[in-house]
């Protein structure tokens, strides 16, 4: 590794060495029981809440009540968490305001004891760089089982520590990327919650309908000629009581074969239609809230090709229906162009004029579709399922148009502020890792970066 300070400045230590020295801590997580996990209590994190951040959604949890069980395998602000076993390599780090969580057996955590002579941020970033993946990758396969880093190799690793200010420095730099980069998350999160509200309170608890029925002579955000069309009773459906004169509740099967929607799985891709060239093959572990494309394999252009109706279109929004069931994300000018993999389905509004994405999306985000699917999904031997056959037996009710219009106009610009903020976010993210290795082995120094453009 070429530096340009000097290599005095530097030192060597095995990890190992600043366990023994109490400046480091490597640790795994608690094997946790079936039984000792709750609907309450703190995250119990596995590799699958772990992706460059933390997605706790669909995480069980551990009761606050037996945390003395667990010892310190309880998350630390400047932890950086290592995924250990099966998919080996993800990495976050825990901020300030990350809720505390549990970990989980195929997470490890790294942790600074001495500031002064591990920066914990730095540590982070030194996880992603030359000379601790090589390390990682040279020790992840030598067992017959998954993928597997034991802490026993962990803590056989060299890693070389600059001067401490230089730690933070970089730190700092690389730091800034990565605050911009959750600030965006942050405020993608504030808009997604705005725009399921709107959601819930016109097409779930028919707030306007309600409100006119009180006397009320308008509503916010809801244009005036729309408000003034609202019926002010209520008729039955197969959902419950749904405002008069609106569409009754329809199969989706029969939106299908109207051609209003389209609905279908992804595509079944042998290995070795699998390339180095081609388009992103995006699995369920790349579906979260949104769809991305980070480490997805690419599928070539004859396979392509084949994948037909298989290959996004902007608006769709995606479900994981095998095995981790129930994310959801919506394809955005910024996904690009991808096809999915067989656990991932797509539901297409095919004529927006009939049925908006806009309403399909946050309809598929609220209780209305989850509940429906929850009551299917286990009913197979195999892994959690929701078949193609099960998702066509939903029901889904159909405003008019008019009013699944307006509703577009209030929302779509949240939803296009937050893709062009994914969009942001992925150019910082290249920018940070173009700057990465080269910050660490000392290629640029750090005043050097505001050069780089």
């Amino acid at each position: 590794m070429s530096r340009l300070s000097s290599s005095a400045e530097w030192t060597t230590s095995v990890t190992g060495d600043l366990i023994a020295a109490g400046k480091l801590s490597i640790g795994d997580g608690y094997r946790a029981k079936n039984s000792e996990l709750s609907s309450d209590g703190l995250p119990f994190a596995r590799a699958g809440n772990i992706d460059g951040g933390f997605h706790f959604g669909d995480a069980d949890r551990f009761p606050e009540a037996d945390l003395a069980k667990v010892g310190d395998k309880i998350s630390r602000p400047g932890d950086v968490v290592f995924t250990s076993k099966g998919t080996v390599g993800r990495m976050a780090w825990v901020r300030e305001a990350t809720p505390r969580f549990v970990y989980a057996p195929q997470l490890c955590f790294w942790r600074s004891l001495d500031l002064e002579v591990i920066d914990p941020r730095w540590l982070y970033y030194w996880m992603h760089g030359e000379e601790f993946r090589p390390q990682m990758l040279g020790v992840k396969g030598q067992t017959d089982m998954a993928d597997y880093v034991s802490l026993t190799d962990q803590r056989r690793m060299e890693i070389s520590l600059p001067p401490i200010d230089l730690q933070r420095a970089i730190a700092a730099v690389l730091g800034s990327l990565d605050d911009k980069i959750e600030q965006n998350r942050r405020t993608a999160r504030v808009l997604e919650r705005l725009a399921r509200a709107v959601f819930r309170a016109w097409f779930v608890d028919f707030e306007p309908v309600k409100a006119k029925a009180a006397g009320a002579t308008s509503f916010p955000s809801m244009p005036q000629p729309i408000f003034d069309a609202l019926p002010t009773t209520f008729t039955h459906s197969e959902l419950g009581p749904i405002p008069a004169g609106w569409q009754r509740t329809r199969r989706v099967a029969d939106l299908e074969k109207e051609g209003v929607l389209l609905i279908g799985d992804g595509y079944r891709a042998k290995r070795a239609e699998l390339a180095e060239a081609g388009l992103p093959f995006v699995r369920a572990g790349n579906v979260h809230e949104t769809v991305n494309t980070d480490g997805a394999e690419l599928l070539g252009a004859e396979a392509v090709s084949r994948a037909g109706v298989k290959r996004s279109q902007i608006w769709d929004t995606v479900f994981t229906s095998k095995g981790t069931v129930g994310r959801i994300g919506l394809v955005t000018s910024g996904t690009g162009d991808v096809v999915y993999a067989p656990q991932v389905c797509f539901w297409r509004a095919v004529d927006p004029g009939r049925l908006c994405p806009f309403f399909l999306h946050l309809w598929m985000r609220s209780g209305l579709f989850t509940r429906q699917w929850m009551a299917v999904k286990g009913q197979t031997d195999m892994a959690d399922f929701v078949s193609l056959s099960d998702q066509r037996a939903m029901m889904l009710l159909l405003p008019p148009p008019p009013v699944q219009r307006a509703f577009a106009d209030v929302v779509q610009p949240m939803i296009e502020l937050q893709a062009q903020l994914g969009d942001e976010s992925r150019e910082l993210a290249a920018l940070r890792d173009y700057l990465l290795p080269k910050l660490l082995s000392g290629q640029v120094r750090v005043g050097e970066t505001e050069n780089v453009s």
